[in-house]
């Protein structure tokens, strides 16, 4: 594929960004599946978030080509060949990961409609609905938004500064795939569909890790590109589960057990390598220092937020006080990710831990200095649960940076998780 001369060629009516409804994380299915379960009647909001309030989307995204997009991903449906994909692959070792009665549902999906105002050079962009349909927007929203903001800045470069910018980009992959190989026993997978810069590029970067790590690149969260190449698809849960059942707590002390409520409903459906924490969304110290013993039998955890070396210190003493050894558990570090900083932490808690990277945006977005003004550097969007049930939602994370609520809420939720002062780390994306 030659995407430089595949993007100077944007001159269709529409050229899709999202191609099928599986152009979408591997954890986003495993979690619709548990919601369909559980909590299928459960009227959610989504909302696009920009942390990087200086990126003004809606003056960089016109509106038209936007809902293009958009009622495009709505017009998709599961194709015959995904779903035997889906039906019939191993992940994680199991056959018939998704049950018969969730892929019939799957099968006749619609995504349901969006709302779209612009504001203050911002897109409000919301989604509403029972919580199984709504959640499959979460992903599709955020990689058409972002190939949107790089296709207006790749709008009016000719075809030979296309050519340099990518091989540009290429080189600068490709150097820190030469600095990855230098590490021994590596486990990386690609994390980066909901903020990459366009889908071709995560395919080509996808390929890149194939060829350059070869056994020490383990798969990719994006569900189209793992049936397309053949190789694992990656993923657990996410926030996303936390933050919804927690809103619907009618108490305070529903509230303090709404975390492990959705841990115990995933412990029902999956084992192995798909028994992973994500510990911060309300403070992982604290989460861990309530946590019911039997999760403390769990593969692993996963480290999302704050700083990635505590982290994962908090996650071994916690380990050896519930009699666990750590040498056994799996660590993955996911948050802002690159090269530099995978090898200094696999060289930190190699042998003391198993260690993976979920390596995201500085993977399939890291265009930084390659455009004037730097046009194409990655920035900080996401699309959350904003309320279940009419209730807001709340995640305070081990960043403040990252807290999301209303004032208020965001106060109980300390309140009822004892959650005191917090260090502020830099949001990278």
């Amino acid at each position: 594929m030659d995407i430089a001369t595949r993007v100077y060629n944007h001159k269709w009516k529409i050229d899709p960004i999202i191609r099928s409804l599986i152009d979408t994380d591997f954890y986003k299915l495993l979690m619709c599946q548990s919601v369909f379960r559980n909590r299928p009647d459960t009227t959610v909001t989504f909302s696009l978030i920009n942390r990087s309030r200086h990126i003004r989307i809606a003056e960089l995204i016109d509106e038209g080509e936007l809902r293009e997009q958009l009622d495009h991903v709505r017009s998709l449906s599961l194709s015959r060949g995904e779903s035997t994909w889906l039906r019939g692959n191993t992940f994680y070792g199991k056959r018939q990961m998704f049950r018969p009665d969730f892929m019939e549902w799957f099968e006749n999906l619609r995504l349901p409609p969006y709302q779209l105002e612009k504001r203050d050079g911002q897109y409000e962009l919301t989604f509403e609905g029972k919580w199984p349909e709504v959640m499959m927007w979460e992903i599709p929203a955020l990689a058409v938004i972002m190939e949107l903001r790089s296709r207006a800045v790749l709008a009016d470069m000719g075809r030979f500064e296309l050519q340099v910018l990518y091989a540009r980009a290429m080189t600068k992959l490709w150097e820190k795939v030469e600095n990855l190989r230098t590490v021994d026993d590596l486990r990386i997978a690609d994390f980066g569909t909901r903020r990459r810069h366009s889908f071709l590029w995560q395919d080509w970067c996808v390929q890149a890790l194939i060829e350059g790590l070869g056994d020490s690149f383990v798969g990719t969260s994006n569900c189209l590109i793992a049936m397309r190449r053949d190789i694992e698809a990656i993923g657990t849960n996410a926030h996303e589960l936390p933050m919804v059942y927690a809103a619907l707590a009618d108490s305070d002390e529903e509230l303090a057990q709404a975390p492990y409520k959705v841990l115990a409903d995933w412990h029902e459906e999956h084992d192995g390598n798909l028994r992973i924490i994500l510990p911060d969304t309300y403070g992982t110290r604290g989460f861990l220092e309530r946590a019911p013993d039997w999760l403390a039998g769990w593969t692993g955890i996963r480290i999302d937020s704050g700083d990635p070396a505590e982290g994962a210190e908090i996650a071994i003493a916690w380990w050896k006080s519930r009699g666990e050894d750590p040498r056994e558990k799996l660590v993955i570090f996911s948050d802002g990710l690159d090269a530099d900083r995978i090898i200094a932490l696999h060289r930190q808690f190699a042998g003391r831990v198993r260690v993976s990277f979920g390596w995201g945006t500085l993977l399939t977005n890291d265009f930084r200095g390659l455009a004037k003004d730097d046009a194409l550097a990655p920035f900080s969007l996401v699309c959350k649960a904003v309320s279940a049930n009419g209730r807001p939602t709340v995640k305070l994370s081990d960043n403040p940076r990252k807290a999301m609520g209303p004032a208020a809420e965001i106060a109980r939720y300390k309140r009822v998780f004892g959650v005191g002062e917090q260090v502020e780390q830099d949001v990278i994306v």
